[in-house]
Order: structure tokens, then sequence, then C-alpha cells
């Protein structure tokens, strides 16, 4: 699933718990249908409102797929 070089990854997942701070706890199906709760924090919160609920498109770094970048949400 990663690419080379370092590329970011980029997954659908479903926002569950609104954090302190502008992060997010989202719920996104992995491989073999496995569900992953990871903690994202929006990448341009004064122009995005996330709610729970909100399907949003999250950036992973491929070093580390525990925490990621809320980059915009899907329209539902």
């Amino acid at each position: 699933m990663a690419k080379a070089g370092g590329e970011r990854i980029e997954m659908t997942a479903r926002v569950m718990e609104a954090l302190p701070s502008a992060l997010f706890r989202v719920e996104t199906l992995g491989e073999h249908g496995k569900v992953r709760q990871v903690t994202a924090h929006c990448a341009a919160q004064d122009a995005l409102r996330v709610r729970p609920g909100d399907v949003v498109v999250v950036e992973f770094s491929p070093f580390d797929l525990s925490r990621g970048r809320i980059v915009r949400c899907v329209q539902g």
C-alpha cells in the first residue's frame, strides 16, 4: 500500500470523536476488512468544518500509519 519515495497514503475514514486541540479520532477500513482507529489533525482548520459522523480523506505518512492529517471531506 505504501508508495516508494516516502509519498503520502490517502484513505477514506469516518470521524468518530472530536478531541481537544483540533484533533479527531477517525475509523478507517484497512486491509482485509479490519477497522483501525487513528488520531488525525485537521490540515485547514479555518476552511474545513469536521464533525463526528463525517466521511473524510486522511493522508498518512508511510512511516507512521497511526497518525494522519485530514485533507478533505467526502460528499456523502
